[in-house]
């Protein structure tokens, strides 16, 4: 029989009864079975598939997660704390996590933070720390936070640039030079601003106003400055829709009254002046720090958009949700204010990223052919500027074994302060202090207003002696006395014999 006739017959390739075909009355099998007795090639297409780029995000922010956690951690328990926001914030936590006021010895015995800070989206932390009373979930918090904030980075990125170019911008936001000194410093509020302003402003790319509004809505619960930052992401919206979004007006008036209400109204019902703490550093109110001005300024301006987004940033109307941060801080005449150190950048990175990757969506389109030429090549520039900078900046301590070596000393004094009970008064200096938030009523050294603690724990600094510490500690409490409970490299824990 020809091809035609087999073909005519119902024959033909693969059909009953050919040489390649079927035996009659047995079932077809799919393309992908497997022959000859070999087991479907399944796990090939099972790790394609977790490489699959919509993945490209998460597993950005899974990597960054592990880089984040282990530096706040490793410092951690080499007693490597920088400041005492850590056992603020723990001890805030802590107040919700008891279903009460969030109460912040450190701050002045029984001080109500609300009345400092208005930073109420803290509570989300309190399930969480109920069940690990620690600093390290603080700390495990905010690298989460932190690293969920580079999906909407690398997500928009990989949308409208490409894959490897979205790599490249979120690899870049991760690794700036912003987001690594905050992970660095302890724990603040604005780790929940993070993902906030990601979210919202991925959604401004995107043409999605309503998405957009309602994730920087909640950006008035991480702190009081923030509402103003909502307010612009609602200007950013009327710019980009061209035309009244009733939302993005609604927005706008949300975040002003917000921040009218909560510096005016809800701070000073909690703070015991009934103010505001922080007027004083605004304005006039105070003497100018050594090197503010225009240069120190525009110092920090080129850190912020230079090695980030090669200026090309400013091209983009998204850039407007940076200015509230940048206003409040150039008012001040706080020096910690203006500069580039700390935790004060870290909002302004998320925002510079996605302004960046509108701008080059923009220049890609330009008629002109060297815009289109930098707009190729800028992401892979903005990668390896943040590469470099990393060289000098926090995350590059993980390349270094004595990063993951805890010193005897660290553990020694974690063994001394391990014996001051549970429960106890205690006044603290910033290193011991935040081993002793989660288990004790903690007070910042020289601020206990009158209370004598049980015990005293700091470390021994400029040359002072068991008997000068004692000294101290009986002069700044009358009428009490104390006696050295132990020490351990150079920590001291001073025990209360006598007094009221």
């Amino acid at each position: 029989m020809d091809t035609a006739a087999a073909t005519a017959a119902g024959a033909g390739p693969g059909a009953p009864g050919t040489a390649t075909g079927i035996p009659p009355g047995q079932p077809t099998a799919p393309p992908d079975a497997p022959r000859d007795g070999q087991p479907a090639a399944r796990g090939p297409r099972r790790l394609a598939a977790w490489g699959a780029p919509r993945l490209d995000p998460w597993w950005t922010a899974v990597l960054l997660f592990a880089a984040y956690a282990t530096l706040s951690l490793l410092r951690h328990l080499t007693m490597g704390t920088a400041s005492w926001d850590l056992g603020i914030f723990e001890q805030a936590v802590r107040g919700y996590a008891h279903l009460g006021a969030p109460i912040v010895d450190l701050k002045g015995p029984g001080t109500n933070i609300l009345g400092d800070h208005f930073s109420p989206v803290l509570i989300l932390l309190a399930p969480l720390y109920r069940l690990l009373p620690s600093p390290m979930t603080l700390l495990t918090a905010q690298a989460a936070l932190f690293a969920l904030s580079s999906v909407p980075v690398t997500r928009t990125a990989a949308r409208y640039l490409g894959r490897a170019r979205g790599l490249a911008i979120g690899v870049a936001y991760g690794l700036s030079w912003g987001v690594q000194k905050a992970v660095d410093f302890d724990f603040h509020e604005i780790a929940f601003a993070m993902p906030l302003l990601a979210f919202a402003l991925e959604a401004v790319v995107r043409g999605r106003w309503t998405a957009a509004v309602c994730w920087a809505a909640p950006l008035v619960l991480v702190k009081e400055d923030l509402g103003v930052t909502a307010a612009a992401i609602g200007m950013v919206v009327l710019v980009r829709a061209r035309r009244a979004v009733p939302l993005a007006v609604a927005l706008v008036g949300f975040g002003l009254t917000a921040t009218a209400v909560t510096l005016g109204v809800i701070i000073p019902g909690f703070n015991g002046t009934g103010s505001y703490d922080y007027w004083t550093k605004l304005g006039g109110d105070g003497a100018a720090g050594p090197g503010i001005g225009v240069g120190t300024a525009l110092h920090t301006l080129l850190w912020v958009l230079l090695p980030t987004t090669g200026l090309l940033a400013l091209r983009s109307p998204l850039l407007l949700a940076a200015v509230p941060t940048l206003g409040w801080r150039f008012v001040s005449h706080e020096p910690h204010y203006w500069g580039i150190d700390w935790h004060y950048n870290a909002v302004l990175m998320p925002v510079v990223l996605l302004a960046l990757v509108d701008a080059l969506d923009r220049a890609g389109r330009s008629p002109r052919p060297w815009l289109r030429g930098l707009a190729g090549q800028l992401p892979a520039a903005c990668l390896a500027a943040a590469l470099a900078l990393t060289t000098t900046l926090p995350l590059s301590r993980l390349t270094e074994s004595e990063t993951y070596r805890i010193p005897p000393e660290a553990a020694a004094a974690e063994r001394l302060l391990a014996t001051v009970p549970d429960g106890a008064s205690v006044e603290a200096d910033i290193r011991p202090l935040s081993r002793l938030v989660s288990r004790t009523r903690v007070f910042w050294i020289g601020d206990t207003r009158g209370i004598a603690p049980d015990y005293i724990a700091v470390q021994l600094a400029d040359g002072r002696t068991l008997d000068q510490v004692r000294t101290e500690a009986e002069q700044r409490h009358p009428h009490t006395g104390y006696a050295v409970s132990g020490t351990a490299a150079d920590f001291v824990v001073l025990r209360r014999t006598s007094g009221p």
